[in-house]
């Protein structure tokens, strides 16, 4: 899901749309594409979202998702243990979740859809660090103030709740410190960039980071990357028609076309069937929405599959 999103919000029903799940099903059921297991992750946490990486600000997610998740799969379900079997796909914030994650570990995943992934930083982020420094006006520029006040009332009342919840919850994956402390990546009172703060947010920026993990990419089997032509009026890039897609495939002529039309809320929600021919039993495709988890909290939830 985008931020904010948590497991159950794929069972959401709007008029005249399928839920993502019953989506889902149908695909599989009416032979549009080989036999896959789906895996809807969880890793909300207490700000919103966790943007699937390890940080002392909410916890070690990406760890969760790489080797909690992964491992429990294979463990209880029949899959075939390999990355070529295994995809990730998400939505803005998860959109960023599954392109960052076959680069970090090609080992785990072979292919990836990301749609309307967080990137190019500068772009995505920087104009909502002026709208919050305008927002905090109200709160003497002070973003605990804010915090507070979000938790005290029924949430999103208030029109500065998205984009300050958004960006309080990136700097906790972004830019915290070693104990936790959450720092964001700006001055709160003038807007101007943190430049040592700034700059680890950009670490994780996608459009940075493939130069040094291109290997990773092009032993993938699969990306599809698509981008947004409006948005929807929320903190987050999420498109409502498609603009740009890239496919590779290493085997063009069993790469089903991804042509669905928009089935979930306000996205495309395009499936990227997994490239690879019918294998003699089910193959394993982890496709993971959001990982998400109050912060503070050591249990770790199972997995829901379907």
């Amino acid at each position: 899901q985008g931020y904010n999103g948590n497991l159950q919000m794929w069972c959401n029903r709007t008029p005249y749309r399928q839920p993502f799940t019953e989506t889902a099903d149908a695909v599989f059921a009416n032979g549009d594409a080989p036999p896959a297991i789906v895996v809807y992750v969880d890793a909300w946490t207490a700000y919103g979202g966790s943007q699937f990486v390890d940080s002392p600000g909410t916890g070690r997610y990406h760890t969760y998702l790489c080797e909690d998740v992964v491992s429990y799969v294979d463990a209880h379900y029949r899959t075939l243990n390999a990355p070529a079997h295994r995809g990730i796909m998400g939505k803005s914030s998860g959109g960023f979740g599954a392109f960052i994650t076959p680069m970090l570990r090609p080992d785990l995943f072979g292919g990836l859809a990301s749609h309307a992934g967080d990137s190019l930083y500068e772009y995505s982020y920087t104009h909502e660090f002026a709208d919050c420094t305008r927002y905090l006006r109200d709160y003497d520029g002070d973003i605990w103030k804010w915090w507070a006040d979000f938790n005290s009332r029924t949430p999103f009342t208030k029109k500065a709740d998205n984009t300050l919840l958004m960006t309080l919850g990136c700097s906790a994956c972004f830019s915290a410190d070693d104990d936790g402390t959450v720092q964001l990546p700006f001055d709160p009172t003038t807007g101007q960039l943190i430049e040592e703060r700034w700059n680890r947010w950009l670490a994780w920026d996608p459009v940075r980071m493939v130069p040094a993990h291109a290997d990773a990419l092009r032993s993938a089997k699969a990306i599809w990357i698509d981008s947004a032509r409006t948005t929807s009026g929320t903190s987050t890039s999420v498109p409502k028609r498609c603009e740009t897609s890239w496919r590779r495939s290493a085997s063009p002529t069993s790469t089903s076309n991804c042509s669905r039309a928009p089935t979930w809320q306000s996205t495309t929600a395009t499936r990227c069937h997994w490239p690879t021919s019918r294998p003699s039993s089910p193959p394993s495709a982890s496709s993971s929405a959001r990982l998400r988890s109050v912060p503070s909290q050591r249990t770790r939830p199972e997995p829901c599959t379907r």
